[in-house]
């Protein structure tokens, strides 16, 4: 396990500082286009969250309002995410966040593990929990491991910030051991995820992909995202 960085690092980088709500359920008014009601659970860490745009720009909120012009209102989203969460922190917030009443969910995202590595915690230790996650996933949507997408986990090694660290280029490396892993769980169980890692990387020639903290996605980068989700998502709600 490698040693925590110096502290005044941890203190700017934003993936660890825990500034917005966690567990949002959020409506959104039904239009007369709509043809079928859906609920959604999204849970991760900053990337969810939307660290550093606005609520309207994070993804589960950009992916509500697309299905929504597609047929699909979303009478009940929740967003269970919090800048700086590991596997850990995700999987204590699940048990305290009372979702039995909302069950079963018609459609669930996961994007986790970004600070496992940043704060050097065991891949081990992450292939386990994000294992029970995406177990836990499977008894939220009624048994519907069709009804889960996860999300790859972006290289903030490109960034701005990440290329002011030292280890920046193992930091890449080490995420993408993170990545193949959940990559790996996520073929073992039959659930479908997507890579956004090669989007996250863009930001290199495109800045406008980032938020104004220089680390966190833009609202355009979430745009590409859902994009790239949209097509999955439907097959799966037809």
């Amino acid at each position: 396990m490698k040693s925590f960085r110096n502290t005044s690092l941890l203190a700017v980088f934003l993936i660890f500082s825990c500034t917005k709500e966690g567990d949002l359920p959020l409506s959104f008014p039904q239009t007369s286009e709509t043809q079928d009601t859906i609920s959604y659970l999204a849970l991760g860490d900053s990337y969810t969250i939307g660290q550093s745009v606005d609520s309207t720009e994070r993804f589960p909120v950009q992916l509500v309002d697309s299905l929504r012009r597609r047929g699909y209102f979303t009478d009940n989203l929740r967003i269970i995410a919090k800048t700086g969460w590991t596997t850990t922190s995700l999987q204590n917030a699940i048990l305290a966040a009372e979702l039995e009443k909302d069950l079963p969910f018609d459609l669930l995202t996961l994007l986790i593990g970004v600070n496992n590595q940043f704060v050097g915690a065991p891949l081990s230790a992450y292939k386990g929990e994000f294992l029970s996650l995406l177990q836990q996933c499977i008894g939220f949507s009624g048994n519907r491991p069709d009804r889960i997408l996860v999300l790859s986990i972006p290289d903030y090694s490109i960034t701005p910030f990440g290329q002011a660290l030292s280890g920046s280029k193992q930091d890449s490396i080490e995420l993408e051991a993170f990545n193949a892993a959940n990559d790996s769980i996520c073929n073992t169980l039959g659930i479908t995820r997507l890579d956004i890692t090669d989007i996250s990387r863009e930001a290199v020639v495109d800045p406008s992909l980032l938020a104004s903290d220089g680390l966190h996605p833009s609202g355009k980068m979430y745009t590409y995202w859902v994009e790239e989700m949209i097509p999955l998502i439907l097959k799966k709600l037809q």
